[in-house]
């Protein structure tokens, strides 16, 4: 167990920011989701943007890695060029 008032204090803090983080991480999973899933090149195409903004904001903060943002936003828009 910890002793120091700032470890414990650490503790706390990384649980939250844990849980906000799995929640966010969720999130993307969905979006992504709803991208591959989409039937038409339009409505492929309006998720794709909710998706990039979201990835961009994710990498931005720190919960994914920026290049793991990138990575996903070029499959995705390589997955919306080849539907029809």
């Amino acid at each position: 167990m910890a002793q120091h008032k700032s470890s414990i204090k650490r503790i706390r803090s990384t649980a939250k920011k844990t849980e906000k983080n799995l929640s966010k991480t969720s999130k993307l999973k969905t979006v992504i989701k709803k991208v591959r899933t989409s039937k038409t090149k339009e409505e492929a195409s309006k998720n794709l943007q909710i998706a990039i903004s979201y990835l961009d904001k994710l990498g931005k903060k720190g919960v994914i890695h920026k290049n793991k943002a990138a990575n996903q936003k070029s499959k995705l828009s390589r997955l919306l060029n080849k539907q029809k």
